[in-house]
């Protein structure tokens, strides 16, 4: 399985509308419940007026288009990187899986996911 560092910092926030999200401002999840709004964004275009963020994420991005019916993808991720201690936040497109994790765990999961198997592509 084939894992790409993404580039930039990022941010997990809530905001208090979704007028504050700029959506072509890059890397962007959105999650709206009744509850909250929150936002996954590179942290320099994090909105300025969030109710509560936490910066300090870095990405790892599953690469290629994975189709639905793959099981057990994205598990096999989370329980290497879970087996090593590191925590993660994930997120998913129509396309692939997003995990993020916070920065000065970066060493020790690329290390855990080369160890696991995965191919880690750096650009």
């Amino acid at each position: 399985m084939d894992i790409e560092v993404l580039k930039y910092d990022l941010t997990v926030c809530k905001v208090r509308e979704t007028d504050d999200i700029d959506l072509k401002n890059g890397f962007c999840f959105v999650g709206v419940t009744g509850e909250e709004i929150s936002l996954v964004c590179e942290t320099e275009k994090t909105p300025a007026d969030t109710i509560k963020r936490e910066d300090g994420w870095c990405g790892l991005k599953l690469a290629g288009e994975l189709d639905f019916s793959l099981v057990g993808i994205l598990s096999r991720v989370a329980s290497i990187l879970a087996d090593n201690g590191i925590s993660i936040f994930a997120v998913s497109t129509f396309n692939t899986d997003y995990i993020l994790i916070k920065k000065n765990n970066l060493a020790a999961a690329l290390k855990a996911l080369e160890n696991g198997g995965c191919n880690i592509i750096k650009e």
